[in-house]
């Protein structure tokens, strides 16, 4: 019975734990669009779109940088989500 309940709550964690990061996932994806938005809008002020050009707005690199650091977050907590609903799995076959 013991089992059980501790299996549960272990689940119920997980469960927690999967449904915050699935939150600050979706929360920046939108920043991630938004920023985006923000890179083709300084590159189409100043007219330069290759970042190698020494004429690239720093402002548009920044952006950038932070949407590309934003999308590796966003894929590292992808990971973090796939471990949770594996361990959760296994928890779930060994109770059974």
């Amino acid at each position: 019975m013991r089992m059980q309940r501790h299996s549960g709550t272990a689940n119920a964690i997980a469960h927690r734990e999967a449904a915050v990061i699935t939150a600050m996932m979706d929360d920046l994806r939108r920043i991630v669009e938004i920023l985006d938005f923000d890179v083709a809008t300084e590159e189409e002020r100043a007219r330069v779109f290759d970042r190698s050009d020494a004429l690239y707005p720093i402002l548009a690199r920044t952006l950038a940088a932070r949407r590309d650091n934003l999308k590796l977050t966003v894929a590292a907590l992808g990971q973090r989500l796939r471990q949770i609903d594996a361990a959760a799995a296994q928890v779930v076959a060994t109770a059974a």
